[in-house]
């Protein structure tokens, strides 16, 4: 009996200490919202360049699209939005790792970006966000010309 009380007394502190680190690293985290409503998970996300865009991923097992928003205000960009508990689903007895309610998170992006042209695709519980590089600010190949040959300058 002792060995049972003692080890679901370290899993309850190991599972308090695990979430307690979550929630300083970004993980499920319940903050409040400008408007005064609460998030209660921060969603993972990754993100990678090619030539010509930025890619980010952002996971969001068990939501829909119409349960997520992606906005654009100023270089930030913000996806929210909720993730429902399965209606056939009980924890009862039990416990859920996995957060359910409203999700937050905000993504600082660098000004060379257009904006105008953000597309989000979602798949299998994951967000693509792709945002163009703007024209103006991708490489360009600068000619070089030959010229007359200057055999030295003078002082």
């Amino acid at each position: 009996m002792f060995n049972r009380i003692f080890v679901d007394d370290v899993g309850g502190t190991l599972h308090l200490l695990r979430r307690s680190m979550g929630d300083f690293f970004g993980g499920t985290a319940a903050a409040s919202a400008l408007d005064g409503s609460e998030w209660t998970s921060v969603p993972a996300f990754e993100a990678g360049w090619s030539e010509d865009k930025l890619n980010l991923r952002v996971v969001l097992p068990g939501v829909s699209e119409k349960d997520v928003k992606v906005t654009v205000q100023g270089n930030q960009l913000q996806v929210e939005g909720e993730r429902k508990a399965p209606e056939k689903f009980s924890t009862n007895g039990g416990f859920s790792y996995l957060p359910y309610g409203k999700f937050f998170r905000a993504i600082d992006l660098p000004t060379r970006l257009d904006f105008e042209k953000v597309s989000c695709q979602l798949h299998d519980g994951v967000l693509d966000i792709e945002i163009p590089v703007k024209a103006e600010m991708k490489p360009r190949v600068i000619p070089i010309s030959a010229g007359e040959s200057n055999t030295a300058l003078a002082a």
